[in-house]
């Protein structure tokens, strides 16, 4: 069996990867680039043929593993595509609001290929889905040469990792993982066993966790600092993605209310994609997926003001207000940025808190890296803006420390270890730990198109 990345660059990413057991071939993910515009953010589907495609596995609905789904369906008209339930509903909503901003891209920069594909195409899409359970084996060809079975990955809601075998092989491959319960989702839950071949996630290799560090502390350190700031009458920004972080920082707020660590009344505001992927995360729970609290349901248990689409013009700013607004990196055009932008970081009683990772690139990376009172620029169209709020980050990552995947590959004891989705400085720490703590493995950074033969 070979194994074969199709990213186009060697990190975080157009995630996707080709397994080809000779008789059979599946591809894992299908990423979109969130750096790149146009065919520059696809994966490199130029070295597939097309209609040799078996089946595609998407293990999250987040835009680097699904957003190019679309394109590689049109040229593998026979595959199916296995992806959890909850997948299924996210990864519809994320595309249909994909040709949203690509077609906005189009008109505004002129890239001449968007869409890349359009919502009458993601309507006929579905019905090549085919949706599994957890934990239940199936196979990814017609003939059967190869079986997977789903995990529970613990990243964000329905997100997976497969186990596959065929042809004397087995493969584990993690997608993006958590292995530590967050305040609505549930750990990882992955087999220990022996497996032969581990792709596995190498996002936060890079860093080491503060060796102080508890979920507990750091939920209590963010509950008073929210509430130090609506004490001056300051409005808290929260920048989130809208799928996960948006619910699991509603679910910290209302856990912080029900214990007395920030006002009941206080108005806790939502906007962009967030409320249509709140309403899937509640369709998902009471036994449906793996929660922390299977019965409580955000928008049925909180009392939040949603965006008005009739509103012309950015949300209004009160005093004394919670605004969870997309995009957790604050780009261009999105609600986040325009309300920064417009008002918000100047007033030195406002708060602006990062609860998630931000590309050093974005408006979010310039403003972390940025002095109280410098000056940021937000949007090239406008003029920069001095941040004189607080500004506090939070680790509340939905990735797994990077001590947590390696005692991971010690349980496993793979013979061959495929390290993705890392920058270099990420892949490397784990070679390093490798050689040392694990000499059995062959641990490789696998180069975009080149195939390897897996153990």
């Amino acid at each position: 069996m070979l194994f074969r990345s199709l990213c186009r660059h060697a990190e975080i990413g157009s995630n996707s990867y080709l397994l080809d057991s000779g008789k059979s071939r599946v591809v894992l993910d299908a990423g979109l680039h969130p750096k790149h515009d146009g065919l520059e953010s696809l994966p490199r589907y130029d070295l597939l043929e097309d209609g040799s495609v078996d089946s595609v596995v998407v293990t999250h609905a987040h835009l680097d593993h699904v957003g190019s789904l679309p394109v590689l369906m049109a040229a593998q008209p026979q595959a199916k595509v296995f992806l959890s339930p909850a997948v299924a509903e996210l990864g519809k909503a994320m595309l249909h609001n994909s040709v949203n901003v690509m077609q906005s891209k189009r008109t505004e920069l002129g890239i001449a290929e968007y869409p890349l594909f359009t919502h009458r195409e993601l309507d006929l899409l579905e019905e090549r889905f085919a949706p599994r359970a957890l934990e239940r084996p199936f196979d990814l060809d017609p003939e059967g040469h190869m079986h997977g079975v789903f995990h529970d990955a613990g990243h964000v809601l329905g997100s997976t990792g497969i186990t596959i075998r065929g042809n004397g092989h087995t493969v584990m491959y993690t997608g993006d993982v958590n292995f530590e319960d967050s305040t609505l989702i549930k750990g990882a839950s992955f087999p220990e066993q022996h497996v032969d071949n581990l792709i596995i996630e190498s996002t936060r290799g890079d860093s080491a966790r503060r060796p102080d560090y508890t979920r507990e502390a750091e939920e209590l350190h963010f509950a008073e600092s929210i509430a130090a700031a609506l004490d001056r009458r300051g409005a808290v920004l929260i920048p989130v993605f809208a799928m996960g972080k948006t619910q699991e920082v509603l679910t910290m707020i209302h856990r912080f209310k029900q214990r007395g660590l920030i006002p009941k009344k206080t108005p806790v505001f939502i906007g962009g994609l967030s409320t249509k992927m709140t309403v899937i995360y509640d369709k998902f729970a009471k036994g449906q997926t793996r929660r922390s609290d299977d019965g409580f349901r955000i928008l049925e248990d909180m009392h939040l003001e949603a965006g008005n689409k009739k509103r012309k013009g950015p949300l209004p700013l009160h005093a004394g207000a919670i605004y969870c607004l997309s995009s957790g990196m604050m780009s261009e055009n999105t609600v986040s940025n325009q309300f920064a932008r417009i008002g918000f970081l100047e007033n030195p009683k406002n708060a602006l808190f990062f609860v998630g990772y931000a590309d050093p690139d974005s408006p979010a990376g310039h403003i972390r890296a940025a002095a109280e009172g410098e000056k940021i620029v937000l949007d090239r169209r406008h003029p920069a803006v001095a941040r004189r709020c607080e500004m506090k980050i939070f680790d509340f990552s939905g990735h797994a420390t990077r001590d947590t995947l390696l005692d991971y590959i010690l349980k496993v004891k793979p013979k061959k270890t495929f390290l993705v989705h890392g920058d270099p400085r990420a892949c490397e720490w784990f070679m390093g730990q490798l050689k040392e703590k694990l000499p059995s493995t062959e641990a490789i950074i696998p180069e975009p198109g080149r195939d390897y033969k897996l153990a």
